[in-house]
């Protein structure tokens, strides 16, 4: 009954926030920028600019750190914050003050020991010095560099499962066409719960020399 209940909560809040993306994914939201430098297949090498995220590490199994970090990064958005700045969505989330900020897609996880972390990431406009402080201490506001990245496409449902085969997927890739992984693995998704799995849009990505 209570894991009913998160993924019911879960899929409220994902709800919210995908209100612009359709059961066929399609998107309206600001993605992160990049410089696309070679693509094979469903492989692409991309150099990405600077960005700035929010981001919370959560220690627990897939299922519980995906809902329970989602919901601390929503609730920052939505207000929970030192100006107390809400958020409207595009996909996935907007924030406003009396002005509209909207934010870039994906959501963004990776798993560090027992750990998962997700980030979101916030729009172009802002700065470290701009962006409202959260309320939440476990909530971090970086600064990501300029960076070069491997990354896979692929569609269907978000799974850990589905994620530890695609990386494997990655990593091989990168190995035989002679390519130095420097990070650990991230998965990202762009699109709600009720986007129909083969229009669905995910991602793995390593940083690479």
């Amino acid at each position: 009954m209570k894991k009913k209940l998160l993924n019911i909560s879960k899929f409220l809040i994902f709800s919210t926030i995908f209100t612009a993306c359709s059961v066929v994914g399609y998107r309206t939201s600001e993605e992160a920028s990049y410089i696309l430098i070679s693509a094979q297949k469903n492989i692409e090498i991309r150099q990405l600019e600077p960005s700035i995220i929010a981001e919370v590490s959560i220690f627990g199994d897939y299922n519980t750190a995906t809902n329970i970090g989602f919901k601390k990064l929503a609730k920052y958005i939505f207000g929970e914050n030192n100006t107390k700045d809400k958020i409207a969505m595009t996909a996935p989330v907007v924030q406003e003050k009396n002005e509209k900020i909207a934010m870039t897609s994906p959501v963004i996880q990776e798993k560090q020991g027992d750990n998962w972390i997700m980030q979101f990431s916030m729009p172009k406009k802002y700065t470290i010095e701009t962006l409202p402080i959260p309320i939440d201490s476990d909530i971090l506001i970086k600064q990501i560099p300029e960076k070069k990245v491997a990354v896979l496409i692929y569609s269907g449902l978000l799974t850990e499962s589905k994620i530890n085969l695609k990386t494997t997927e990655l990593q091989t890739w990168l190995s035989q066409n002679n390519y130095k992984e420097i990070s650990s693995p991230r998965s990202s998704g762009y699109d709600p719960p009720w986007t129909i799995p083969f229009f669905r849009k995910n991602e793995i990505t390593i940083d690479i020399e």
